[in-house]
């Protein structure tokens, strides 16, 4: 394997296994599926190797949003947590942190609309993820993206839109 294609951590496999079951025991799936995922879900090296596992489920969150609202304070999330198809952040004077690096995607494009009046918020993306801005309008500052020297193509398209009055966006992919 290349040293840079992400290897699977056990967290993506866990949370791949967990999904599986899910919607084997909501009868997406029959139990012949089931066999024939968990051994792929088992046997992958890499992200990229889960993506068709994953694809092939049925959309449960369909139209599902998930909104992070306050005046002040901070939202944290990161780790293996399930990334929803349309995330509305909402922050008047607090920090925003979205750890997007270990998160587990089942859609292969994910809306996050941003609304930062003084706030900042900082996106962490995974390996092979693509962000798209074009629909985010700024105010005071445009937005900090760094992006990867090296890029493996294969991850999620991150579209974030909104407005940002006089906050700050740093975006940056996951650290070696």
């Amino acid at each position: 394997m290349p040293n840079d294609v992400p290897p699977i951590t056990e967290d993506d496999r866990e949370a791949t296994v967990t999904r599986l079951q899910e919607a084997f025991a909501e009868g997406h799936i029959s139990h012949a599926e089931m066999d024939a995922h968990l051994q792929a879900v088992l046997t992958a090296k890499t992200r990229g190797e889960l993506a068709p596992v994953l694809a092939s489920l049925p959309d449960t969150n369909t139209g599902r949003t998930r909104i992070l609202a306050g005046k002040s304070g901070r939202f944290r999330r990161r780790g293996a947590w399930r990334v929803p198809r349309v995330l509305k952040v909402e922050s008047e004077y607090g920090k925003v942190d979205l750890d997007l690096s270990q998160a587990v995607f089942e859609n292969p494009v994910v809306d996050i609309e941003l609304q930062l009046r003084f706030g900042r918020a900082r996106i962490t993306l995974p390996d092979g993820a693509v962000v798209d801005m074009d629909d985010l309008s700024t105010v005071w500052k445009q937005p900090i993206y760094k992006a990867p020297q090296r890029f493996e193509a294969g991850g999620p398209r991150i579209r974030i839109s909104g407005s940002m009055e006089y906050g700050r966006l740093k975006i940056r992919h996951k650290a070696h």
